[in-house]
């Protein structure tokens, strides 16, 4: 019964999503000059056919040059790349799905292979070196805008959510993380005033799109160049660092983990995963990720130790105990775009049924 529930919608303010079943944001640097073409149309149109709920796009790079590379990452501004983005969703909303875009900026780990300067809180990068520079004071306003106005723009396109990329050592995560934030203004120092930006950034959003449009905020302890860092050492960190997010209008919480089963405070709790905790903690409705769908093997931080997925029951008990309200799935759906209407129809063995490396022309 538990995997029947999965399959019952879900209403995040103004949208109903028709199950709970979600695709994870994937970059794929397929929109040459930043325009999505008919191509990446098809690609997001077949996941929906395939029993998707709610598509979250790959990022989309906001409209500066320092906010993202390459070129082929798709971005959202201009006549011809927002006429793209409306084929786009119109595709997914054709086969009964719902689209959420993913808003991207890259921070300091951005490349400047084409000689634009990174920025970042501090100029300092995941390993805590040198990288861009600091932006001022004065810049910050500037970006939240820039956030907010391409949320507008979304919205006006057909998208039915933002998801706001706040994790995985990009800029605003760079806000969120001792490491890389080493302000002395009001915006670095202690945990609160490392979130101020960031919840200023969801404030400029809410007040661009109104008080019905669902914004998700995705967020992670892991970083690209650390899978070991952490931002929230315990239930009540976590707790500072999300809770003025909430109060500045997001709606729904995407916690980003590489394995969804493993437990998020283990001093605490040894069985409460990081989705668990956040739902516990904000209330809010939460998306779980992490090697979904997938059987394959990963090594884990600790030298030697080799961790296999978690079966579906698993899973299922997460959501039964009320860990979670949805479940994204990424490299799963690359391999089989028809993934989830198969898991309905009982044609998968187990809860996956792909190896990871399976499949490289399904990307398309």
């Amino acid at each position: 019964m538990a995997l029947d529930d999965l399959f019952q919608p879900l209403t995040l303010r103004s949208l109903t999503v028709p199950n709970r079943f979600a695709m994870a944001p994937m970059t794929r640097q397929g929109s040459p000059g930043g325009v999505p073409g008919a191509d990446v149309a098809r690609y997001y149109r077949r996941r929906a056919a395939g029993g998707v709920g709610l598509i979250i796009t790959e990022g989309i790079r906001l409209p500066s040059p320092a906010a993202g590379y390459p070129a082929s990452i798709p971005t959202i501004a201009g006549e011809e790349v927002l006429a793209g983005w409306n084929s786009v969703v119109k595709g997914v909303h054709a086969e009964g799905g719902t689209i959420a875009a993913q808003l991207w900026h890259q921070g300091v780990e951005r490349s400047d292979a084409d000689g634009v300067q990174p920025v970042g809180p501090s100029g300092i990068d995941g390993h805590g070196e040198p990288r861009g520079r600091a932006l001022r004071t004065d810049e910050l306003p500037e970006i939240a805008q820039l956030y907010a106005d391409s949320a507008a723009a979304a919205r006006d396109v057909g998208f039915d959510a933002i998801e706001i990329h706040g994790a995985h050592g990009y800029l605003l995560d760079e806000f969120f993380w001792e490491r890389t934030n080493r302000r002395t203004d009001g915006y670095g120092g202690s945990l609160a005033a490392r979130t101020r930006f960031p919840a200023e950034v969801v404030a400029a959003i809410r007040a661009a799109v109104g008080p019905d449009y669902p914004i998700i905020y995705r967020f992670s302890q892991w970083k690209g160049a650390d899978y070991t860092a952490s931002i929230a050492e315990d239930p009540t960190q976590l707790q500072d660092l999300l809770m003025p997010l909430v109060d500045a209008g997001v709606d729904a919480l995407h916690p980003s983990t590489r394995r969804h089963y493993v437990p998020g405070f283990p001093d605490h709790d040894s069985e409460l995963s990081l989705a668990g905790w956040t739902k516990k903690l904000t209330g809010k409705p939460v998306i779980a990720v992490g090697t979904v769908g997938l059987q394959t093997q990963f090594r884990s931080e600790k030298r030697g130790e080799v961790i296999s997925p978690a079966p579906v029951d698993g899973l299922i008990e997460q959501f039964a105990a009320g860990e979670f309200d949805m479940v994204a799935i990424g490299r799963a759906l690359l391999a089989d775009p028809n993934w989830v209407n198969r898991l309905r129809r009982g044609e998968l063995d187990g809860f996956g049924g792909y190896d990871a490396a399976v499949a490289l022309s399904a990307l398309v």
